[in-house]
C-alpha cells in the first residue's frame, strides 16, 4: 500500500499572491504498482486534478484552504498531511 504521503508548494510557506501561480507536488515514500492521485481542498468531494502536481495559474481568493493529495494503488489508498495555502 502506499504509505509516507508528503506535500511540497511552490512558492515555499504556501503563501501566494492574488493572481500569481501556484504549485503543489505530491511525493510518496513507499507504494508499488500504477499509483492515482487526486487533489483536495477542504475535504472537498470533487477532485481538484489528479496526477502528482496540481498547478493553480492564477490563484483567486477562494483558492485558500487546507490542501491534501491522496494516493491510491486501486486496493488502498493514503492522504497527505493537509498543507495550508494563504492567499494574500
Amino acid at each position: 500500500p502506499p504509505s509516507g504521503v508528503s506535500l511540497s508548494v511552490q512558492p515555499p510557506g504556501g503563501q501566494v499572491a492574488l493572481g500569481d501561480r501556484l504549485v503543489l507536488s505530491c511525493a510518496v515514500a513507499a507504494g508499488t504498482g500504477p499509483l492515482s492521485f487526486s487533489w483536495h481542498r477542504g475535504g472537498s468531494g470533487a477532485p481538484l486534478g489528479t496526477g502528482p502536481r496540481l498547478e493553480l495559474r492564477r490563484v483567486g481568493d477562494n483558492d485558500s484552504g487546507s490542501y491534501q493529495c491522496r494516493v491510491s494503488d486501486g486496493d488502498s489508498a493514503a492522504e497527505s498531511p493537509p498543507l495550508n495555502v494563504t492567499v494574500l
